[in-house]
């Protein structure tokens, strides 16, 4: 049987009285950043995009000259990222008020620049040339920096579904100050975040890009519908928070 303490942290996932089912929904969300990071570092030139504190570690990297990483693949994704986060996430942000909603438009239009870097990827048998992987990389950054402005309106605590440091630093003090809970909740998001690179980097070294875009497309639209179910009833939590 399923302890009264298990539980509880299950029903903090799915259920919460603040955020219904959206931790869980985010916690799947981190899991596809760690899908499509390795996508974009392995098969698209060592660039981040989710991760845009590793895009200017790597061109700093480039413009010292440093073989294999590419300076304007780390531009670009940052060019995406931004237009993503301050267009595309306020555009986003107007069209509904409530929660559930809005997580399942942004996932729909991840989905959506999944598929056209999919496509990119599928119109060459092997090695993507450079405009290609700079395509590729430009969809993914768009896609990550519009889901970014958006998780970051949501306010779901320790769920920002790409940036971790904050989370392992937290782990010290949530230890010290004996908070198992939001210790686990961070841990959680470490180990999401690690399972999605490694079945990414999986899927990449065995099956090829396509095959890790395809589960990234897979991943987000069930994402995707499982958030128009939860929103389907109104509550308490899809109401957003002042």
């Amino acid at each position: 049987m399923i302890s009264q303490r298990s539980a509880r942290i299950v029903r903090s996932y799915v259920s919460s009285p603040a955020h219904g089912p959206l931790p869980a929904l985010l916690l799947a969300l981190t899991i596809v950043t760690g899908l499509v990071d390795a996508v974009s570092i392995i098969a698209l030139g060592r660039v981040f995009v989710a991760n845009m504190t590793g895009n200017v570690v790597f061109a700093g990297f480039a413009l010292a000259g440093v073989p294999g990483y590419s300076g304007w693949g780390s531009v670009i994704a940052l060019i995406g990222f931004v237009a993503g986060a301050t267009g595309g996430g306020v555009v986003l942000l107007r069209t509904t008020r409530n929660r559930g909603k809005l997580l399942r438009n942004v996932v729909c239009i991840e989905f959506i620049l999944t598929l056209g870097t999919l496509a990119v990827v599928l119109a060459f048998d092997t090695v993507l040339p450079g405009p290609a992987q700079y395509a590729a990389v430009l969809l993914l950054s768009l896609a990550l920096g519009i889901r970014n402005a958006v998780v970051r309106h949501l306010a779901v605590p320790d769920m920002t579904t790409t940036v971790l440091t904050m989370a392992i630093t937290g782990i010290g003090a949530d230890l010290k100050k004996r908070d198992t809970a939001s210790g686990l909740r961070r841990g959680l998001s470490i180990v999401a975040m690690l399972l999605g690179a490694l079945v990414g980097a999986v899927l990449i070294l065995r099956a090829g890009t396509s095959a890790a875009l395809e589960a990234i497309a897979a991943m987000l639209l069930v994402i995707a519908i499982l958030a128009s179910v939860a929103s389907h009833r109104p509550s308490d939590w899809q109401v957003e928070k002042a």
